[in-house]
């Protein structure tokens, strides 16, 4: 006789293998380390830098970090857009957000940095929306 196989509309999935490579900060392009570091100057908090490059293609990187408050947050925006555009000649395609202060996106194109107060941060929490994302090792020293 004929065995009979169960069938499933889900395949079996292969066996999860970790590949959890942590791009080094200084293979970032100098755009990403600028931004970083102003934000760290400002004194921001909880910084995440995500590589998006395997799983997205409208950017390669987001940069994470939370100001205190509405204030911070705009003076964490505000040296970004500053120093980048003095540095580097480089102006955001976009800012959203700015004048409310709870959560500001800057659109570099190939980066996006997402400051967010604290309790925009915890709502939206974007860490988790991307954690197939591959981190970058950030300096101790920011």
């Amino acid at each position: 006789m004929e065995e009979l196989k169960e069938k499933s509309l889900h395949p079996p999935k292969p066996p999860a293998v970790a590949t959890a490579q942590r791009t080094q900060f200084s293979a970032l392009d100098p755009e990403v380390q600028l931004a970083v570091r102003c934000a760290a100057e400002k004194k921001a908090t909880d910084m995440v830098v995500l590589d998006l490059r395997q799983i997205a293609s409208f950017a390669e990187y987001f940069i994470i970090a939370s100001g205190a408050n509405q204030r911070q947050v705009q003076a964490v925006s505000d040296e970004i857009a500053e120093q980048v555009k003095k540095q580097l000649g480089t102006r955001p395609i976009r800012i959203e957000g700015y004048n409310t202060a709870e959560w500001v996106l800057m659109d570099y194109g190939d980066f996006i940095v997402h400051i967010f107060n604290k309790d925009a941060r915890e709502f939206y929490d974007l860490e988790r929306l991307w954690r197939d994302a591959g981190k970058v090792a950030l300096p101790e020293s920011l």
